[in-house]
């Protein structure tokens, strides 16, 4: 069986069953992915052949999620933890570095071995970092943020290192003229690629985005074609492909059409990302572990450990508390499939025997797999740890505190509005001028920004999806307003409201007797034909007023 998509096919399914198998045993389905991967590539029984095909769609699954990391990043969350994200990103790469570097001399390797693992140890897999904060709904919280910043700080390292490394000529570690010339082609590239995205970004990608928002399936097409096509600009610039699609997303973070973009590729991503997962598992190579068993097990400790330890110490020195400080403390706790990548490209150099790729490997696997574990029991993991933590703590974590009260500012409304038409629009309006909590949603792109230009609270929506109702603040809300006029829709909405486990009060604002009776049945709060109640206030005003004119006259 070599045909491509029988290939996939049978791979589909393999994973379909480990998947079933690790869900029952109470197992990360992460972990089973790799394991299938291990099972049907080289290191297991060749099942597949098509690696090339499996690798294509490994790096659209990496895009596409960076691309989504991107979108959830605006401008209001780059303020708040830019400099907290660069300073515990950069500590935690002079440390691991350092300390890393001594600790491999005294293995016995040579210095330059050293200095390559040591770099090698400094980068986290952003890649499952960010699935497994997005399935434990953690990458909106602010460890989760925190941990994307000084992610994407590691990635630049990566670039960094890569760039002067690959200079470095012979094992004489001496800079050439060729080396210096691939570095200033590098910058010219990365200069070019940044004065073209500051003029899509202010002069093109507004209007465009508001134009194909008009078709669902046309904004979908959009979001994936321009988080490729940045990804790709972003290879040819010198710094990776995951950095372009992370910038692709940031260049539509602030628009209000985010959360329905990141709606409706949530399901493609996790697809996609199936064959990373797989690919990372294929490509694994047991042939090269050789002796390196005990100085992995003391490298892989040093990961877990040290590398948590730094970041708990860096934030709770900037003033964020001990639970935050671990929470993203844990994310570093793994190597990346870059670190594998780098040690390979230093082999091709020149620089490094096999045996640093079968160490780096190893501590990869280790790691890898114990701190998705920790990621996942976390909560269990500090709670027993709690006591300990309290080193990392300041009295007073000012700045955890000044961030809380303005996500209290921001993100709690009591009442969400669906449908802003010229009736719920009227009701959005005059609750916002009364002080009240308010947030509007509708997918209409044109009324969503006559609103914004308003400075009206709004999101750009479907209200028939449920993957962009759980990205709703419904922590406080307390009433759920729908003005949508179509039944169907409004049945969907219900469901959907049921699935986000939202349990507070539901007013049907609807224009007939026929919806209204299906609104009750069921189970809406209340009920209100706007035209019925309009008609009854008119006649109630006329009345009363014909009343007074009779009584004076």
């Amino acid at each position: 069986m070599h045909e491509p998509f029988a290939e996939l096919a049978f791979l589909l399914i393999i994973t379909s069953i480990v998947g079933v198998i690790a869900v029952h045993l109470r197992q990360p389905v992460l972990i089973a992915y790799i394991l299938v991967g291990i099972l049907v590539g080289p290191a297991g029984f060749s099942f597949v052949q098509a690696h090339d095909q499996i690798d294509l769609l490994a790096q659209i699954g990496v895009a596409v999620l960076l691309f989504l990391v991107g979108l959830k990043l605006d401008l209001q969350h780059v303020r708040h933890i830019g400099p907290v994200a660069l300073a515990t990103g950069l500590g935690q790469l002079v440390f691991t570095i350092v300390f890393g570097f001594l600790l491999i001399l005294l293995l016995g390797k040579d210095w330059l071995t050293a200095l390559y693992v040591a770099i090698a140890l400094t980068f986290s897999s952003t890649i499952i970092i960010v699935k497994l904060l997005t399935d434990k709904r953690e990458l909106d919280a602010l460890h989760g943020r925190i941990a994307v910043g000084f992610l994407i700080v590691q990635d630049i390292a990566v670039v960094l290192a890569m760039m002067v490394m690959s200079a470095v000529r012979g094992g004489d570690a001496v800079v050439d003229s060729s080396g210096w010339v691939i570095i200033a082609s590098l910058i010219a590239r990365i200069s070019l690629t940044a004065l073209l995205m500051f003029i899509v970004m202010w002069y093109i990608v507004p209007s465009l985005v508001r134009y194909v928002a008009r078709s669902q399936e046309l904004l979908l097409i959009f979001a994936i074609a321009w988080g490729t096509f940045l990804a790709a600009l972003g290879e040819w610039a010198g710094f990776s492909k995951e950095a372009g699609a992370f910038l692709a997303g940031f260049l539509l973070a602030s628009t209000h059409f985010r959360d329905a973009i990141s709606a409706r590729l949530t399901g493609i991503r996790d697809f996609l990302l199936l064959f990373f997962f797989i690919n990372l598992g294929a490509k694994l190579d047991f042939s090269v572990l050789g002796a390196e068993i005990g100085s992995a097990v003391i490298l892989s400790l040093f990961v877990l450990i040290g590398n948590p330890i730094i970041v708990m110490a860096i934030m709770g020195y900037m003033g964020y508390r001990k639970r935050t400080g671990f929470l993203a403390g844990l994310t570093v706790a793994q190597i990346s499939e870059f670190s594998i990548v780098f040690i390979v490209m230093g082999i091709s150099l020149g620089h490094l025997e096999q045996d640093a790729l079968g160490l780096t490997t190893l501590v990869g696997v280790v790691t890898i797999a114990l701190s998705t574990y920790m990621i996942l029991y976390s909560q269990r993991l500090y709670e027993s740890l709690t006591h300990w933590l309290s080193l990392f703590e300041r009295t007073h974590p000012y700045r955890e505190i000044a961030v809380e009260q303005q996500h209290l500012v921001e993100n709690d409304p009591k009442i969400i509005i669906f449908g802003l038409g010229r009736y719920g629009a009227r009701v959005l309006k005059h609750l916002h001028h009364h002080g009240v909590g308010v947030l509007g949603v509708d997918f209409d792109p044109e009324a969503v920004r006559a609103l914004r230009h308003r400075n009206m609270p709004v999101r750009f929506g479907d209200a028939e999806d449920p993957a962009f109702l759980g990205s709703l603040p419904f922590a406080k809300v307390d009433w759920i307003v729908t003005t949508i006029p179509e039944w169907n829709a409004n049945r969907s909405l219900l469901h959907a409201l049921k699935e986000a486990g939202f349990n507070g009060r539901i007013v049907g604002l609807v224009r007939d007797d026929e919806h209204a009776l299906a609104l009750q049945k069921a189970g809406v709060t209340r009920v209100v034909n706007i035209f019925q109640e309009a008609a009854d206030l008119a006649a109630d005003y006329l009345a009363k007023e014909i009343e007074i004119q009779e009584k004076t006259t």
